[in-house]
């Protein structure tokens, strides 16, 4: 199942996206960040309500959003949890209008089999000079950047 985050989903979200970050594959979040960007996660349950993945979804600009923080436990990847908390994300996207989703991810492989196609970064200039700047890996960012653009009716 996958609902919007809770403040009680918080602290395993942390740790979570923490697991992954010590291991290089994804940018670590403060417990605030978190807090403070809570309406954008989603999580991904089992039946007893354990929380097997998460992403987010941030809006950026007036037709650009980003999809972040996705994260899978281990024992639970491989099985199109990822891909289906990537499609909850584009489904908001849709149902909001925005038209560009992008992602800078370790992943690139994994997103371009969601749809996604390579962007150079510096055609996100307001991911750049936002949130990048506060980056510890900013100028020399090793990440991809990936975007996914919504068909039109």
């Amino acid at each position: 199942m996958i609902r919007n985050a809770r403040m009680d989903d918080v602290k395993t979200i942390h740790s979570l996206l923490n697991q992954f970050a010590a291991k290089g594959l994804l940018l670590g979040r403060s417990i605030s960040s978190l807090y403070d960007h809570l309406r954008d996660f989603i999580v991904l349950t089992d039946e007893s309500g354990q929380i097997l993945g998460v992403s987010a979804l941030q809006i950026s600009w007036e037709n650009l959003a980003e999809i972040r923080s996705l994260a899978v436990l281990e024992a639970f990847q491989g099985r199109g949890y990822g891909a289906q908390l990537v499609q909850s994300c584009l489904t908001e996207a849709k149902r909001l209008e925005i038209e560009k989703i992008f992602t800078l991810t370790y992943q690139a492989v994994f997103f371009r089999k969601q749809g996604f196609i390579d962007i150079d970064k510096h055609e996100l200039p307001h991911k750049i000079w936002s949130d990048c700047l506060h980056c510890p890996k900013f100028p020399d960012c090793d990440e991809e950047a990936l975007i996914f653009t919504m068909q039109k009716k």
